[in-house]
């Protein structure tokens, strides 16, 4: 589905020596991309072909050109002319059978060969090493490129009567020999006459490159002329059948290289027409060909897809132009034409989309269009849905969409211009299978055909007509002669319709075209677009990729002229784009366009920037009715598919988010959502559907159309139809595309989807689709989860939906349970009572989160008792049977649950119903509900609740069954223990309460909760069984308190007071038994004892003189001075350690940075390494310590064991309380060994006590020395953190800078007092 569109014509002319003289054979010249020209005055003329920089300058009137004659006998001429490449020279040859090498720069003729009969033709191998060449004789000639000659062979099986030298002068045979070569060059294939018929029958021969034998010959046929061309791809050989005999036009006949014939296509032209000239171009996707008719010469292109030849484009020549052509041998598109009268031209062609912007495919097919809206059918051409029939072959399409009506302009190869203007779009289905025959407009002048051609509006053309030679046609008056040659034209035309539009009908005649205004243009003309953003105005390109804007003079309506074509400032192109698109696009703030171009080498455009380096076609989407765009559809050259928010192009974050457009290496069960493969090598995009089908339309290299539907795209459009309120639409979309039903709850929060339940419902009418909405709401919110990636969530201001409000009755906490009880009151109040309703709320109980299965059963019982009450009772219609339900009811659910939400209604018969119908064993079920049915009521209720786990009803029912089952009731609380507070709530009897909190206490004590199972003792009384709680909690206070309540006496109480005191010691709580020994035993000498084990210096010397003691504070003397000397010797060695854990650390940081660096240095591109790679080298890299002198070559299974190895080193390290040297993780355990050497509070405090203490047993020095060594350990260990945290952080290990002396001196100015809290000022060193 795409048309051949004509990009850009140059035309210039050569200065021919005579006015006799004509161009009859032409070379190209690729390295230097130049044109060589042999005329028949046996000249040669050479021209540069244009670049990008200088096709103004080429498009002078006379080339600038090399004239070189050359010196050949009287009556000698050129019969045959190419570009050998190998010699930088030109190979001719003569009628007398010469071979000419013509070196261009040095203007020098060397003779290299003569052959015998003159020449007919010199045919290169493709690869340059071979040259081949018939001879007027029939003789081919192959040789190399050193002009030896290969091997000799005759060309045509002549009669046995007739002999080569009799040819010779015979004047009944010519010999038409042409060579073509297949792609790679190992065959060539020859058109020969049949001399054993009386008809003008020839036959195709297939010869083998190296030996010159005979491969394959085809069937005799009436080959018209000598014209055979192999596809460069070497699929067919194509050649023209002549068919007068059967009163047809020539046919265009292909073979395969066995001689076998494929397929055939007829040209369409007059019987009496010929072809003459047949070429493929180098991608062998277009086959040219010259139509000589009566009346003109054509050249036509055409193109196969789908098993279908398309003429795309024609272009007429007057008949005594003698037009011939050649394609560019590099690039596809490129075809230069050249007339015998020295007009050379040259035409770029582009391939466009033939889907236009609504979805409308229009195929061009010679003088048809074939026409098909893809939003009603996806049929793939040559079908159709109608046909539009043209008075000849279409150039160029114009489409018009922006009301309700559509218009479509084409452009004619014979200088006629044809409008059609179409029904609306909903009554297109009635054209399908009609054929339409459109009438050119009529025109008060001649309007040469466009090479561009777009809709300004629905009743004005904007036009680019190339007025050269060839085109005898409208010119202003003003223009002079000499204007008239040669030029580009800018042309707006009016049009008028003099017939009434029919509804559902085509309007095809009656249009009246008048041109209004007309620029002319110094430049070639690239590209055209309408532009959205100003009415009557156009974008025009021109070489380089130069933007002006055309302002029509309709728009402007008085005041100052102003030019209606200026250049515009902010767009433009780097270089030429032929693929050019304006679209209008918005976000939040502003609405603006977007100037898209496409350039010849893949590289995407947009306003001024490079997008996409590598895109192979492109397309746009909108979900809006106003055709705001809102999602570019690029297809790249790797085959990958990309979905991009215009957004994202406005704010420039293509390049990062969609990763330049390349595909890239996922890790394992990682998602690729930025793009999607296309799965068929070369296929483009040719289209969209817009709106809520949100569709890309594709089309393979072979023709047949593909349409895919990307998840964003339909995200979009789902969430854009909830945005609207348009719930029907959504669902149907969520339906058909799969998606999750999720989506029509989570677009907007499931607090805002419960207040549009009723709307939602009454839009979606349908209880199916319903009961399907309902069966897939779940509690995961998939827009943050599933759907992340895809679409941002519009806010809910934004999608008018008013603030949630709480509603009575909806009290449920989660999203399933709202949603589902939203959606029950909607059915309820929106849908009339019916039998699927009623399934429909039975479905919203079944799925809430918990399962409401008793109140669904009370739905069902409800149904069945009034079954049993009357069966005539008119609203008994409105509800399906209760067997219906229930089996409703257990499809949706776990039978087992159902069973037991039917006993816990405490109706036996429901029960026995559901276990019927859920296939239960009645051997199994009906002993125990005939046991149920036997117990009195309060006690079957007990029984149900204690199988359903309901304990707190059944402590509430066994309790109401009266005194003589408090046993039980109290074996139920003690076998669940969370039943204690209700049950002291509901026992009102003061003797079983105590007996329930006693209990409690017990339970409370085995689970080791002893200060609760105390103040539970205490609620009852129990105080002994108190007193062991506290004591088994350690909690002496309480146990002495106790203990007085008790009304211990006082030997008991000094008795528990020393067993406090030594549990409290063993416990390591020295300090409380401190305090236990002085207050309750009266035992001074131990109560210091233990303060001097808790290290508590100054209350121990209180009590010490309290008491008068001089013992005791000599005693205290003597241990506090060996504690001193003690911490002194211990904060000595802990500055070794310090220094010699800092010294380690730095040159493990030291070592680990430079086998880093060496690794870094080996290190292969990261675009090289794949994902396996990476993680191996990682893993591998992670695993090495600064001893390691392993590579990253070791497999991953010495990895694995290495790592696993590591770990359980780790393990043991860790259990043993060491740092294994030359460990991965040595350097992060050092430095936390560092950290776990400072000075804990407890520490702090302990040292400040024994400092003052010291000091008031007049030992200041002892207590100076014990200050500054402290000080200097918390100074040392405090930087050594601090530098070995920076040393982390940084690449380069610096040893001046990281010194512990530096880091000191930066830790003792910036630390916080509170940090040397412990010292005393009086003790500092000066």
């Amino acid at each position: 589905m795409k048309n051949l569109k004509l990009s850009c014509e140059l035309t210039s002319n050569l200065q021919l020596q005579s006015e006799d003289e004509a161009l009859r054979f032409a070379a190209f010249d690729i390295e230097r991309n130049r044109l060589f020209f042999a005329s028949s005055a046996n000249s040669v003329y050479a021209t540069h072909l244009p670049s990008s920089q200088d096709e103004r300058t080429w498009r002078t009137t006379t080339l600038s050109m090399a004239i070189q004659p050359l010196d050949l006998e009287p009556g000698d001429f050129i019969t045959s002319f190419d570009y050998l490449m190998e010699k930088e020279a030109l190979i001719v040859g003569t009628s007398r059978g010469l071979l000419l090498l013509h070196n261009v720069e040095d203007n020098a003729t060397e003779i290299v060969g003569n052959v015998e009969g003159g020449v007919k033709c010199i045919s290169p191998s493709p690869d340059g090493d071979l040259l081949g060449v018939v001879t007027g004789l029939g003789q081919m000639l192959v040789m190399t490129h050193d002009w030896d000659l290969l091997y000799e062979m005759a060309l045509e099986d002549l009669p046995e009567d007739v002999s080569i030298s009799e040819t010779k002068v015979s004047s009944n045979y010519t010999f038409e020999s042409p060579v073509s070569w297949r792609g790679d060059g190992k065959y060539f294939a020859t058109l020969t006459t049949v001399h054993n018929s009386f008809s003008f029958h020839k036959k195709i021969k297939v010869w083998e490159r190296y030996s010159g034998e005979l491969h394959s010959v085809s069937e005799p046929k009436h080959f018209m002329g000598s014209v055979v061309e192999w596809m460069p791809s070497g699929v067919k050989i194509a050649a023209i059948c002549d068919r007068k005999e059967e009163k047809k036009c020539p046919s265009i006949v292909f073979y395969e290289r066995n001689g076998l014939e494929r397929n055939a296509f007829s040209i369409n032209e007059d019987i009496g027409s010929t072809i003459e000239i047949l070429k493929w171009n180098c991608s062998s996707d277009l086959l040219a060909a010259v139509v000589r008719c009566e009346r003109y010469d054509s050249l036509k292109i055409w193109h196969f897809s789908n098993n279908h030849w398309y003429l795309k484009q024609e272009t007429r020549y007057p008949s005594e132009d003698g037009i011939r052509f050649m394609w560019g041998p590099t690039k596809p598109l490129e075809l230069i034409c050249w007339t015998l009268g020295a007009q050379i031209t040259i035409f770029d062609f582009v391939w466009v989309t033939a889907v236009m912007e609504n979805s409308t495919a229009l195929v061009v097919d010679g003088s048809e269009i074939l026409v098909t809206p893809l939003f009603l059918s996806l049929i793939p051409p040559p079908m159709f849905s109608f046909k539009l029939r043209f008075s000849s072959a279409v150039r160029d399409v114009a489409f018009h969409s922006k009301s309700s009506k559509n218009h479509l302009a084409a452009s004619l190869s014979n200088g006629c211009l044809s409008v059609v203007e179409f029904p609306q779009l909903d009554d297109w289905e009635e054209l399908e299978g009609k054929e339409f025959d459109v009438e050119a407009s009529s025109s008060e002048s001649s309007i040469e055909s466009f090479i561009h051609l777009i809709w300004l509006d629905a009743h004005v053309l904007l036009g680019i007509s190339h007025f050269g030679s060839r085109n005898g046609n409208w010119f202003p008056d003003t223009l002079s002669g000499k204007e008239r040659l040669h030029g580009h034209y800018l042309l707006e035309i009016e049009l008028v319709c003099s017939e009434d539009h029919v509804p559902s009908s085509l309007t095809c005649s009656g249009w009246h075209s008048k041109i209004s205004n007309f620029v002319s243009l110094e430049e070639p003309v690239i590209c055209i677009a309408p532009n959205p953003a100003k009415r009557y105005s156009a974008l025009v390109q021109f070489v380089g990729g130069k933007i002006f804007e055309y302002t029509s003079t309709l728009f402007i309506t008085g005041g100052a002229p102003v030019p209606c074509l200026q250049m515009h400032d902010k767009l433009g192109f780097l270089s030429s784009c032929p693929l050019m698109g304006v679209v209008p696009v918005a976000d939040s703030e502003t609405s603006q366009s977007l100037l898209f171009g496409l350039e010849d080498n893949s590289r995407l455009h947009v306003n001024g920037r490079i997008l996409c380096h590598n895109c192979s076609s492109f397309s746009f989407y909108s979900i809006f009715a106003n055709e705001v765009i809102t999602h570019l559809i690029l297809a790249t050259k790797q085959d990958l598919l990309f979905i991009v928010d215009i957004v994202d192009v406005l704010h420039e974050q293509v390049e990062a988010k969609y990763e330049s457009f390349l595909p890239v290496i996922k890790k394992r069960n990682e998602e690729k959502i930025n793009y999607i493969s296309i799965w068929e090598k070369g296929a483009k995009i040719v289209g969209v559907l817009h709106g809520d089908e949100a569709a890309v339309i594709l089309q393979t290299y072979r023709g047949t159309l593909e349409c895919i539907y990307p998840r964003k795209l339909v995200l979009t459009s789902i969430v854009n139809a909830l945005v609207q309120g348009r719930f029907k639409d959504a669902l149907l979309m969520v339906r058909r595309h799969r998606i999750d039903f999720n989506v029509l709850v989570d677009y907007c929060g499931w607090q805002a989807f419960i207040q549009l339940a009723p709307e939602f419902v009454r839009q979606v009418n349908n209880l199916s689709h319903v009961t399907e909405f309902i069966c897939s709401v779940k509690n995961e919110n998939i827009m943050e989860t599933l759907y992340k990636n895809y679409i941002s969530l519009p806010c809910i201001k934004d999608a008018k939906v008013a603030e949630f409000r709480h509603f009575e009755g909806f009290d449920a906490k989660t999203k399933v349970s709202s949603v589902l009880l939203a959606i029950r009151k909607a059915l309820e109040e929106q849908v009339v009572e019916s039998p699927a309703r009623e399934l429909c709320i039975l479905t919203t109980l079944a799925r809430s989160d918990p399962p409401a299965l008793e109140e669904a059963l009370k739905r069902v019982k409800a149904i069945r008792e009034m079954e049993l009450l009357s069966s005539d009772d008119p609203k008994r219609n409105s509800y399906p049977s209760a067997e219906d339900a229930l089996k409703h009811l257990l499809w949706l659910s776990d039978s087992e649950a159902v069973y037991e939400a039917a006993l816990g209604l405490y109706d036996l018969n429901l029960a026995a119903i559901v276990a019927l119908n859920s296939q239960q064993d009645p051997k199994e079920f009906l002993p125990f509900l005939q046991e149920l049915q036997n117990m009195p009521t309060l006690l079957m209720h007990y029984n149900i609740d204690l199988k359903l786990q309901r304990y707190e009803n059944a402590l509430r029912n066994i309790i109401m069954a009266g005194d003589t089952h408090h046993a039980d009731c109290i074996n139920l609380m003690k076998k669940n223990p969370e039943l204690f507070p209700l049950g002291i709530q509901l026992i009102t009897d003061p003797s079983m309460n105590k007996k329930v909190l006693e209990a409690w206490g017990d339970h409370l004590t085995d689970i080791k909760c002893f200060e609760d199972s105390a103040a539970t003792y205490l609620c009852c009384n129990s105080l002994e069984k108190a007193l062991k709680a506290y004591r088994a909690c350690g909690n002496w206070s309480r146990v002495l308190t106790v203990a007085g309540f008790i009304r211990l006496g006082r030997e008991e109480v000094v008795q528990l007071a020393h067993e406090l005191c030594e549990e409290l010691q063993a416990l390591g709580k020295p300090g409380e038994a401190a305090k236990i020994a002085l207050e309750y035993c009266g035992d001074v000498n131990a109560g210091i004892n233990l303060l001097v084990s808790a290290r508590d210096w100054e209350e121990a010397l209180r009590v010490a003189f309290m008491h008068r003691r001089e013992d005791l504070i000599s005693e205290l003397k003597i241990a506090s001075l060996e504690c001193a000397n003690m911490l002194i010797g211990e904060y000595g060695e802990g500055l070794e350690k310090v220094g010699k854990y800092l010294a380690r650390y730095l040159a493990v940081r030291q070592r680990r940075l430079l086998l880093a660096a060496k690794l870094q240095l080996d290190e292969r591109p990261v675009n090289e390494v794949d994902d396996d790679t990476v993680s191996e080298v990682s893993s591998n890299f992670s695993g090495m310590s600064a001893y390691t002198t392993g590579t990253r070559k070791s497999s991953s299974a010495s990895i694995r064991s290495s790592t696993s190895s590591k770990s359980r080193s780790m393990r043991r390290q860790k259990n043993k309380g060491k740092i294994r040297a030359g460990s991965p993780g040595e350097e992060m355990a050092l430095v936390e060994h560092l950290k776990g050497m400072s000075l804990t509070t407890g520490a702090k405090l302990e040292l400040k006590s024994l400092l003052v203490s010291l000091v008031m047993l007049a030992k200041e020095d002892i207590a100076r020395r014990l200050q500054h060594i402290g000080e200097k350990f918390q100074l040392s260990q405090m930087a050594a953190v601090k530098l070995a945290e920076d040393a982390m952080s940084s690449d380069i290990i610096d040893e001046q800078a990281y010194s512990l002396d530096h880091y000191i001196q930066k830790v003792r100015k910036v630390a916080h007092s509170d940090t040397f809290s412990w010292q005393s000022k009086v003790l500092l060193s000066p």
